[in-house]
């Protein structure tokens, strides 16, 4: 039966588009709670947004320049979960409890440790972060305040990565979704009591993400290591650090990769900074309504990397294909609905985020950035999340490079040319087309999926 399924010729691998719907029932199973859950993890940062906006332009943009920094220190281990799910699924999809249960203690493991080292590194150097992404002046104090407590979250955040890596890799995207509905619920009841309540302003909104996030990684923690460990074959015993050094290394790679894509956002942000303090703050808002939208079709990517790796697994080269073809058709198809929903709601969106004129006005002006770059973000996502469900790492690192050195360039430009908030998005336009070009160029060359087979896990 499984023979029927495999490749006679290099031929069959051709990446022709496949419109077929029999991966759909499969697909949609780990889509729709991942969509539940990329869709409710960003709300943390928009119910701050949302929340902070009402105490004044000054607090906004504090918040504004404390969420690229953030952005920057922590998903730079982003690998934690990306190099996580393909190790799990593939060893799901060959039948190996054991090495499924080692990947995941690995995983958790590192967290823990590169958690806590990233706290004291973004304790120690907070006032040099700040200054370097362009804070001065009344924006200083309120902006290391916020900093200096949502450093302490460190570990926590690095556990809820490696937590969804684990679980997306055993093909569960519901439990992830439970722990982030609980996550995004803290969060929520307790911005009102600490920023309005107590009075504590800006303060109160980071120690609310803060004890959010605690509770998320405690409670991966004790599904991982408590509730479903026998079911899972976890061991508890601390791994050796031989054993980490192959997890270690693709997370370098990864971890180059990401430090590319999340430098460019945080370039941005520095120079809308540096354009004035009210396009700074209309950046932070519009900022959250893209990486909302984008993130929402990135439910299809967390299906790709977990189906792609377990039929590598399983040893279905063609079937791994097929899923990716027709998860870029549905990705292209979902970006451009959200696209036309967002424009949709322009006339009424920034007025929820702010009461300043001026940011409002702002914000309106890059609307149709945000919205007609969606089908472009689809096909950026899902084809990152085939490479990843491939191990593809290697590739990924320098595609990324690649296109943020050409990002890099725009924005450069934006504060000589004089080109304002519009330049600093035109150059995030060319982030993403130059992330299209290359993974386009590689996913259209036959032979991907048979290279993988064929090499393992080298990259």
């Amino acid at each position: 039966m499984e023979a029927s399924h495999r490749p006679s010729s290099r031929f069959l691998l051709i990446p022709l588009p496949s419109f077929t719907a029999r991966y759909d029932r499969d697909i949609l199973a780990l889509a729709v709670p991942a969509l539940g859950t990329l869709a409710v993890g960003p709300l943390v940062s928009l119910v701050d947004t949302a929340f902070v906006g009402q105490l004044g332009r000054v607090p906004l943009a504090a918040l504004g320049v404390n969420a690229s920094v953030f952005s920057l220190s922590f998903i730079l281990f982003n690998f934690l979960a990306y190099a996580t799910t393909p190790r799990v699924a593939g060893a799901y999809g060959r039948g190996d409890r054991e090495e499924a249960g080692r990947a995941v203690v690995q995983a958790l493991t590192l967290a823990a440790g590169l958690g806590l080292a990233a706290t004291l590194v973004l304790e120690a150097a907070a006032p040099l972060i700040l200054r370097a992404m362009g804070a001065s002046g009344d924006l200083m104090p309120p902006a290391l305040r916020y900093l200096r407590i949502r450093a302490l979250a460190g570990p926590a955040v690095l556990l809820v990565l490696a937590g969804h890596g684990a679980f997306r890799g055993y093909q569960d995207t519901r439990t992830p979704l439970y722990v982030s509905l609980a996550l995004n619920a803290v969060n929520a009841a307790l911005d009102p009591l600490l920023i309005f309540g107590l009075g504590w302003g800006l303060t109160g909104a980071a120690t609310a993400t803060a004890g959010a996030q605690w509770t998320g990684a405690l409670g991966f923690l004790w599904l991982l290591l408590v509730r479903q460990r026998e079911a899972k074959g976890l061991v508890l015993a601390w791994p050796r650090w031989r054993a980490l050094l192959p997890f270690m290394k693709t997370g370098w790679t990864l971890a180059a990769r990401t430090l590319a894509l999340t430098g460019t956002m945080a370039l941005a942000t520095a120079v809308a900074a540096r354009v004035g303090t009210a396009e700074v703050a209309a950046h932070q808002v519009a900022a959250q309504f893209w990486s909302l939208l984008a993130l929402v079709v990135d439910a299809l990517a967390v299906a790709a990397q977990a189906l792609v790796a377990r039929y590598l697994g399983e040893e279905k080269p063609r079937e791994a294909r097929a899923v990716a073809n027709r998860l870029l058709v549905m990705g292209l198809a979902v970006g451009a609905l959200l696209g036309l929903g967002f424009w949709g709601m322009q006339p009424f969106l920034p007025a929820l985020f702010t009461d300043d004129p001026a940011t409002a006005r702002l914000v309106e002006k890059v609307f149709p950035f945000v919205a007609l770059m969606q089908p472009l973000n689809a096909l950026v996502f899902v084809g990152d999340g085939v490479f990843l469900g491939v191990e593809d790492f290697g590739f990924l690192a320098k595609a990324m490079a690649a296109s943020a050195a050409g990002a890099a360039v725009v924005l450069l430009l934006v504060m000589p040319m004089g080109w304002g908030l519009a330049g600093v998005w035109w150059g995030l336009v060319a982030l993403m087309a130059l992330r299209a070009v290359t993974l386009g160029v590689r996913y259209g060359r036959p032979g991907l999926f048979e290279r993988v087979e064929a090499e393992g896990d080298a990259v």
